[in-house]
Formats: structure tokens, C-alpha cells, sequence
């Protein structure tokens, strides 16, 4: 047996990987997520219409679909299928008060709102440590993540 398989350490190699803080490693940037909640986008071309369903896609709450013949649906979406026109592409999103799935065509889309709330916000790590480090200094113990109610 020979090489790496009988441990045998190429002791150059090792030496010419210059060597990296671990502390430094242990910091990952996060994800900036924008403030949509509450946002209309404009939906005059083919690509606002494109952009702001992507958006709409990676949001974490309920969004407000007004279709071309004014019909309004809220829900939330779950799923989009592009194609290479608007009306080959599709959104899919579960009804605000309704189990069932409803697939929307983004030609038939007049409008869109960010009606509902992000249930993400303001829940990185970073927000957890600062009230772990209040709960702390307030002396009390237990201190765990616990879920919130999602309304």
C-alpha cells in the first residue's frame, strides 16, 4: 500500500496551503432577504411581471394575485413554471382559505401585493442572540428557540 491509502502525508503540499484563521471560518455570510411585505410592484412589461413572481416565489408569506378580468385571489405561492412566453408560464399557489392548488397563467395577472406577513422577518441568528443575550442579563433561565404562532 502506498500514498494517502497507507498514510503517507505529502509534507510540501501541506506546507504550501497557506493556513486560514478558523475563527474567520466560523462566520458565514447570511442571506439579505428584501422588506416585501406590503410592496406592489409594477407590472407593465414582460420582465417586471417575470421579476416580481420570482420575488413573489421566495416569499415567505401570503401575496395578492388581481387577475386581467378582476377576480382577486390570495394565497400562497408555491410554485412558478416559466416558458419562453407569459402565457406558456404559470404560477401555483394554495388559497388563503382553501386546500385546494390553482395554477394562474402570468398573462392573466393584472396585478400583484405582498399582502401578507413575512413570517420569516426578523428571525435570523443574528435577532435570536440579541434577545438570548436580553433573556440572559435579565437573569433568566431555560432559555431556549421557541416556535411563534403563525397567526
Amino acid at each position: 500500500m502506498t500514498g494517502k491509502a497507507s498514510g503517507h502525508i505529502d509534507h510540501e503540499a501541506a506546507q504550501a496551503v497557506p493556513h486560514a484563521n478558523p475563527d474567520a471560518l466560523e462566520v458565514a455570510p447570511g442571506t439579505a432577504h428584501e422588506q416585501l411585505e406590503g410592496w406592489i410592484p409594477p407590472l407593465a412589461s414582460d420582465e417586471e411581471i417575470r421579476v416580481a413572481l420570482e420575488k413573489a416565489f421566495d416569499y415567505r408569506g401570503d401575496v395578492t394575485i388581481t387577475r386581467k378580468d378582476g377576480s382577486k385571489i390570495e394565497g400562497y405561492l408555491f410554485d412558478r413554471r416559466t416558458g419562453a412566453r407569459l402565457k406558456d408560464s404559470v404560477v401555483r399557489l394554495y388559497p388563503k382559505n382553501s386546500n385546494e392548488k390553482i395554477s394562474i397563467a402570468y398573462a392573466d395577472i393584472a396585478a400583484l401585493a405582498f399582502t401578507g406577513r413575512d413570517t420569516a422577518a426578523g428571525k435570523s441568528w443574528e435577532a435570536w442572540m440579541k434577545k438570548y443575550a436580553a433573556k440572559k442579563a435579565a437573569g433568566e433561565t431555560n432559555i431556549a428557540l421557541q416556535p411563534e404562532p403563525l397567526d
